[in-house]
């Protein structure tokens, strides 16, 4: 009983550390981006794809450092630190912005950062070994 309780808690450690990982890379690159834009003159276009890639990348780098140690039940680790990212970004971005609503640009965005955290666990799962 106490393996099974000392695993879960190892995995939801796994997903915590990942999902602030993520949420720190993101937070330190927008705000490096941020002053990339100030400076030069960006399309709306540019602005949007650079913010997606970022994350992406986020998410892969906090996949990573959930998998690093352990890369068992990848799939979920992977699934869970992308939904769990869009989650918290969501609110923190809410809070800084100064206003929450949930509509259906918070859905897709979940939907593609779920489905990101899967696609980073296979590919951080074959860079690992």
């Amino acid at each position: 009983m106490d393996k099974i309780k000392g695993n879960m808690t190892n995995f939801w450690l796994c997903i915590t550390k990942g999902t602030i990982f993520s949420l720190c890379v993101v937070m330190v690159s927008i705000l490096i981006f941020a002053f990339i834009v100030k400076w030069a003159s960006l399309g709306e276009n540019i602005i949007n794809a650079v913010n997606q890639i970022i994350k992406i990348v986020a998410i892969f780098l906090g996949v990573w450092v959930c998998l690093r140690k352990s890369s068992d039940k990848y799939l979920y680790k992977g699934m869970l630190v992308g939904a769990m990212f869009s989650i918290f970004s969501f609110l923190l971005f809410s809070i800084l912005n100064g206003s929450f609503s949930i509509d259906l640009t918070f859905v897709w965005d979940l939907i593609f950062a779920t489905a990101i955290g899967i696609i980073s666990a296979v590919i951080s799962k074959i860079l690992i070994k």
